[in-house]
């Protein structure tokens, strides 16, 4: 067997690593963002039954809240794998991919990955001691159950990590190659350039739109 076939079979089979990280990450976010519908269903009904029949629900206001913190911890991961995370584009869309990924880089090492480390430690120690001593809610006197909400906690930094070392690997291919290694396909934003080839439209096309608009209203003076 070449060598040239053996860096292929070891770039496909990286490749192939990544893809499937991404779907672990993309079919977890899509299964917990049914909390959506079911805090939506849960707000209103609590709503109803507060206003119209005058018989709130005290637990009702925690198990929204475990709810909510579930769905946007263990969307971290499926947001980090689409590249969806908020960051200031001002400059870094500005440059070339070797640069963004050279960048990307020294953050996932100096702040990223300390960091997750921290919060799936942290959240270990303390879904183990929810669990030790079955830790209810104090905000009302028969609080739910807290220790299952806490377990998540170590679960979605265990995710961000996993996914955290897919994401460096994009950055030393881009940094070999000088371009960024494809994803997974789902949800993609989609940016003016994919607009405008969505709709078959080029610039010189929004250019004579521009001048006749313009050129429309000088007539109308």
């Amino acid at each position: 067997m070449s060598v040239g076939w053996l860096i292929y079979l070891s770039q496909h089979t990286m490749q192939k690593l990544l893809l499937t990280i991404d779907k672990i990450s993309t079919q977890v976010g899509q299964a917990f963002s049914w909390l959506i519908l079911v805090l939506t269903l849960m707000i209103t009904w609590e709503v109803v039954s507060r206003y119209a029949f005058d018989n709130p629900h005290p637990w009702a206001f925690d198990v929204m809240s475990m709810m909510y913190g579930s769905l946007f911890m263990m969307a971290g991961a499926y947001t980090l794998s689409k590249n969806g995370h908020v960051r200031g584009d001002v400059l870094y869309g500005f440059f070339t991919p070797r640069l963004q990924a050279g960048l990307d880089l020294a953050l996932y090492i100096l702040f990223f990955i300390p960091g997750i480390v921290a919060l799936a430690w942290a959240g270990y120690n303390f879904a183990g001691e929810s669990w030790a001593i079955n830790e209810h809610s104090n905000i009302t006197a028969d609080g739910p159950p807290v220790y299952p909400f806490k377990t998540i906690i170590p679960i979605a930094g265990l995710l961000l990590l996993l996914q955290g070392f897919v994401e460096i690997v994009r950055c030393i291919v881009c940094l070999q190659e000088g371009e960024w290694p494809s994803r997974g396909d789902d949800v993609d934003e989609v940016d003016v350039e994919k607009l405008k080839e969505m709709v078959n439209v080029k610039d010189e096309d929004i250019a004579k739109l521009d001048a006749y608009v313009v050129g429309d209203k000088g007539a109308h003076k």
